[in-house]
């Protein structure tokens, strides 16, 4: 199992979830977070004043899946996040040891 976070710009999130949908994933964790990257932030003018905005609202997605469906998910969310602009985001995989469901018990591929 692995699990993929991925941050992304918050106005790509409804059309990442639908090209996950479409790969057979049927839940995600999706979470509002700041940060910056080779993006440095911008600067804004409010009332007259310039102001350095460091972080960028990003959304973060957290989705768990088996190993067989890892390729797709990535791809999928490549697809749909991707404008082709500095910002897009990054896709992070890494491995779970397990899962457990808390209602069911239920352990690992069966959990997810």
């Amino acid at each position: 199992m692995k699990k993929i976070e991925a941050v992304i710009k918050p106005f790509k999130l409804d059309e990442v979830r639908e090209a996950l949908s479409e790969v057979g994933i049927t839940g995600l964790t999706v979470s509002e977070v700041k940060g910056f990257g080779r993006q440095k932030g911008h600067t804004e003018l409010y009332r007259g004043a310039e102001y350095v905005v460091d972080f960028l609202p990003k959304i973060k997605i957290e989705i768990v899946v088996g190993e067989d469906v890892v390729e797709q998910a990535i791809e999928a969310i490549i697809k749909a996040a991707r404008t082709g602009k500095i910002g897009d985001g990054k896709i992070f995989v890494t491995a779970v040891e397990q899962v457990v469901r808390i209602r069911t018990g239920e352990l690992n591929e069966d959990a997810i």
